[in-house]
């Protein structure tokens, strides 16, 4: 880690690191409230995959439906509107809505196929995005002059590397930049987080292979084929089952490669102070 002790950190005239865990804990809450301070830069990765790496897709996508209208064909086809993607740190939801979910096209379902195939962008959208971290560090420095440097990563991170691996390239990269500090949720967490998620199901990047058996899995209770299927209905049945997958990969990546922090401690935190004394606690009880 490029801070081994509590005044390692402390003392650090540049401060770098990254916030993991799952959507919904603090990552974005901390990282807001670092930038309000004025001395932090703010690096979200899924403002990064929105913009740079999947930016065309989503206005393509956008672009698609209105070619549908034969009002709004007639004015895209002789460039008399715009269309764009007006994505922010705080709504991502047009990376959300292009990534979909499958099931039954008469209530906005995907194929499968077509899904599987945008959750692969994303997962190389992902990966890029985060490999970008120390470009956007130097920048910060060099344009901005921001000494420190906090990284808003995106909820699946543990679905595009693989933790178990002391050399995965992209965690060896994120390493040699940033602390790696992971925001730990308890079971009562995880249990809000669902109770969410079931009111507002949203689609989210899975690791291919967790997908495909959950979707064969979903199929098989169900007994229905590929175009009846509910989307939000799928969503919500997997989303639980995706907590628990997710979560060993989480404390993977913090036992070899950062710390943890409890989310219950994040949601105290009110000062860039209180966090810098949060991560030196981390620091000395790692």
């Amino acid at each position: 880690m490029i801070y081994e002790t509590a005044k390692d950190w402390l003392e650090a005239p540049r401060k770098r690191l990254m916030l993991f865990g799952m959507s919904g804990l603090g990552k974005t809450y901390i990282s807001n409230l670092l930038r309000a301070t004025g001395g932090w830069y703010h690096y979200s990765v899924d403002y990064r995959i929105g913009t740079r790496y999947m930016g065309e897709h989503i206005v393509d996508n956008f672009k698609r439906e209105a070619m549908r209208s034969p009002l709004l064909r007639d004015l895209l086809m002789s460039d008399s509107i715009y269309i764009g993607s007006n994505i922010t740190f705080n709504n991502l939801a047009p990376l959300s809505t292009y990534l979909g979910k499958p099931g039954d096209p008469t209530r906005g379902g995907l194929s499968f196929a077509e899904y599987m195939a945008r959750q692969e962008q994303h997962q190389r959208a992902e990966v890029a995005a985060m490999l970008d971290t120390g470009h956007f560090i130097d920048r910060a420095q060099d344009i901005y002059g921001y000494d420190h440097f906090v990284c808003d990563s995106s909820g699946s991170i543990c679905e595009v590397v693989d933790p178990g691996d002391p050399v995965d390239p992209v965690l060896t990269a994120l390493s040699e930049e940033v602390l790696m500090v992971w925001i730990e949720g308890s079971e009562a967490h995880t249990a809000e987080l669902v109770r969410r998620f079931d009111r507002a199901p949203k689609p989210m990047y899975y690791q291919p292979a967790f997908l495909r058996a959950a979707w064969d899995a979903y199929r098989a209770e169900t007994g229905q084929d590929e175009a009846r299927i509910d989307p939000d209905a799928f969503v919500r049945w997997t989303y639980a089952r995706a907590l628990a997958h997710r979560q060993p990969r989480y404390a993977a990546i913090a036992d070899r490669w950062g710390i943890r922090v409890t989310a219950e401690d994040v949601a105290q935190v009110r000062t860039a102070g209180d966090f810098d004394g949060l991560i030196a606690a981390a620091l000395d009880a790692s």
